[in-house]
């Protein structure tokens, strides 16, 4: 598992202008405020509840990226996700309420590939990604979230 935190937008609002170059770190561990995102994150409080508090990525993913794209060295940090996981379906979570090293998230919907994907990986890339970007999702308890094997639970 990796933990993503970003103070700053590389690409998210910054059509026309080009890319930011903002550090993005990987973590040990996340503060999270329910209703408001990852403390430090540049997403924290940015809306009035905000779908994309927290972003998963599936490492699967990311391994059939640098495979298709013979990118062997390709870091899971380009797809700017918070969160990378191993075995889980994201997109069977979207509009279903789960937890995950005991804090509890309701999936929102696809975190969908843009066409900046093309520039932080590789040409073609946004495409490759349609329907597997992620997971955007609301974080519903405070709590904190560590690195490591967490099973999931998801709630009726």
């Amino acid at each position: 598992m990796h933990l993503y935190l970003s103070s700053g937008h590389d690409f998210f609002g910054q059509h026309g202008k080009g890319r930011k170059n903002y550090e993005i770190r990987d973590v040990d561990s996340f503060d999270l405020v329910a209703g408001k995102g990852i403390v430090g994150d540049r997403f924290f409080d940015y809306k009035e509840d905000y779908k994309g508090q927290i972003t998963f990525f599936e490492a699967a993913v990311w391994e059939a990226v640098k495979e298709e794209f013979s990118l062997p060295e390709l870091p899971a940090s380009h797809f700017r996700r918070n969160v990378v996981v191993e075995g889980l379906d994201l997109n069977a979570l979207i509009g279903r309420e789960f937890s995950l090293g005991g804090i509890r998230f309701s999936g929102s919907e696809e975190a969908k590939p843009c066409y900046w994907m093309d520039e932080a990986c590789a040409p073609g890339v946004e495409d490759f990604l349609k329907g597997r970007g992620g997971l955007r999702c609301r974080i519903l308890n405070d709590g904190v979230l560590k690195k490591g094997a967490h099973s999931l639970e998801i709630h009726p």
